[in-house]
């Protein structure tokens, strides 16, 4: 009879896994452990009210122990994806900002991009520069130092 039970509990541990890898969060793999050790205690002979109480302690325990990791996983900062890498970084101005005539590069990490100011002055080569957003291809950036290149000095 307990081979009955060792199976009935390895098949709801498989169930359990196998289900978690379609959910969120690490809250169903508890209760797969908690089956698996139902399962050897099956094994070994234990009655199944044994087996039922042992089920219960491993997965309220895997919970315990787990989920606090899954939280700190999930509440972690989102990885920036694409062009939102760039977001709240800070650049160097390779070749002037100037909105006159549209143009402007700036360098994050390794990575070149054309730019233009939030405030449609000019920016001198060289000034280090804060991303804010995006437009389209062009990333629009502020001066940390506000030291600008003004129009009139070209």
């Amino acid at each position: 009879m307990n081979h009955l039970w060792m199976w009935g509990w390895a098949v709801l541990a498989l169930i359990f896994m196998i289900a978690e890898l379609f959910t969120a969060g690490f809250f169903l793999i508890c209760f797969g452990i908690g089956a698996a050790a139902a399962a050897v205690m099956a094994l070994l002979g234990f009655d199944p009210l044994w087996q039922g109480l042992v089920f219960l302690v491993v997965s309220g325990g895997a919970l315990l122990l787990i989920r606090p990791l899954a939280r700190s996983l999930n509440e972690s900062s989102p990885n920036a994806v694409g062009s939102d890498r760039v977001l709240d970084k800070e650049a160097i101005v390779l070749a002037e900002i100037n909105p006159a005539i549209g143009a402007g590069m700036v360098r994050v990490d390794a990575e070149e991009w054309r730019a233009v100011s939030a405030d449609g002055r000019a920016i001198a080569k060289g000034t280090i520069v804060k991303i804010q957003r995006i437009e389209g291809t062009r990333l629009v950036v502020v001066p940390t130092d506000e030291t600008y290149l003004a129009k009139e000095d070209q």
